[in-house]
């Protein structure tokens, strides 16, 4: 007998406007008297704060967050919060913020840096309760138990896990996307797709996260265009694009990720290439790979994706054509275009291989595998 398992501890508020709950959260939920706010530069110029602060008053914050975050700038803000003695942390951001948020958490109420937690569950006390507030429409951090940091150093994104590290509420708003940029709506949107791609078509897949991660596909192929198009007018793609953004984080984080994310992380620490960019690029050409893995897996995707052709070999091959289009019309960069060194390509090839991810990749990928989808990649780009 086959046996599943699902876990989410993460208490979710979802709609429009649901960062007027945070009062409540923070009062009646968790009883919370001293937060600490996380967020980046951009947001606490563009005003977004405001919508946190607003319901907080004056407290303080740690807005040093950078894409990719860095293992340096975690340990800053563990050391800050270790002093300031919060009793929650709020995270407002993407998910470099997020997971940033996530880390220093953890360092609050725990010695040493980031970089000793490496791995699962290396914490000995329970990090601070952390409640996220994503502001755009990919990561899916909001509601897993992961943390991505880069190693400047090792040149590596680690993974920081364990059940603790679980958001203990996400306050998930659609309307904090309205002032979002298209370009940074479609490549979060297809970062999430390829969430719910992968979380869908990965080898510890399980009845429970099909069950979200088709959901997500079927929404973010609904909505993605018509949030891309006009975000701030367009109010059903707007919250079907968050919907399905939500729901694929909450697959993969019990499902996983594959060969798409081993190779977009790989490249992000080299050279600090926006995940949901490196994702948008690689993705069709990791399912082509995987195809012969999972056939009739991509042959239902095409269907969620509106692709109406009987024979699934065809429907998949549609599939793969409709994305590569989808990329293009929403603007992704060419990975040519990227800046990225053909003579780095062994060394992407094998960070990719190495990554914790890869053995749950619906086929088994080698380093060689890898070198030879960047090739690929970059001749048809």
């Amino acid at each position: 007998m086959t046996i599943f398992r699902f876990f989410n501890p993460t208490r979710i508020i979802f709609g429009a406007g649901s960062i007027q709950e945070l009062d409540s959260v923070l009062k009646n939920d968790l009883q919370a008297v001293r937060p600490f706010l996380i967020t980046d530069t951009s947001l606490r110029r563009s005003g977004l704060c405001d919508a946190v602060l607003s319901r907080t008053g004056d407290i303080p914050l740690f807005d040093a967050v950078e894409p990719n975050p860095r293992h340096t700038t975690v340990d800053a803000g563990g050391d800050i919060v270790r002093e300031y003695k919060p009793d929650v942390i709020l995270a407002l951001g993407g998910g470099s913020v997020l997971d940033a948020a996530k880390g220093i958490a953890l360092l609050a109420t725990n010695p040493g840096f980031i970089a000793d937690y490496e791995g699962r569950a290396k914490y000995t006390r329970a990090p601070l309760p952390v409640i996220a507030i994503p502001t755009t429409c990919g990561t899916g951090s909001e509601v897993t138990w992961v943390a991505v940091i880069t190693h400047t150093g090792r040149r590596f994104k680690m993974s920081i896990k364990g059940p603790l590290l679980y958001p203990a509420a996400a306050l998930v708003d659609p309307d904090l996307l309205k002032t979002l940029p298209a370009s940074l709506i479609a490549s979060t949107g297809l970062d999430a797709l390829t969430h719910a791609v992968e979380a869908y078509t990965v080898r510890p897949a399980t009845f429970f996260t099909d069950l979200y991660a088709r959901e997500a596909i079927r929404l973010i192929f609904s909505h993605i265009e018509g949030a891309v198009a006009d975000i701030g007018r367009n109010r059903a793609d707007r919250e079907g694009l968050m919907k399905g953004s939500l729901l694929a984080g909450m697959a993969f984080g019990n499902s996983d990720v594959g060969a798409v994310h081993c190779i977009a992380e790989s490249v992000g620490s080299l050279y600090d290439m926006p995940h949901g960019t490196a994702n948008s690029i690689f993705l069709p050409y990791i399912m082509e790979f995987n195809l012969p893995a999972a056939p009739d897996r991509f042959a239902a995707i095409a269907r969620l994706a509106g692709i109406r052709e009987d024979n699934g070999d065809a429907a998949a091959r549609a599939l793969l054509a409709r994305i590569r289009e989808l990329s293009r019309k929403l603007g992704i960069p060419s990975f040519k275009d990227s800046g990225i060194l053909e003579s780095d390509f062994p060394v992407i090839a094998q960070k990719s291989f190495e990554n914790n991810s890869n053995p749950s990749n619906a086929r088994e990928m080698t380093a060689a595998d890898y070198l030879e989808i960047l090739k690929r990649a970059y001749a048809s780009s």
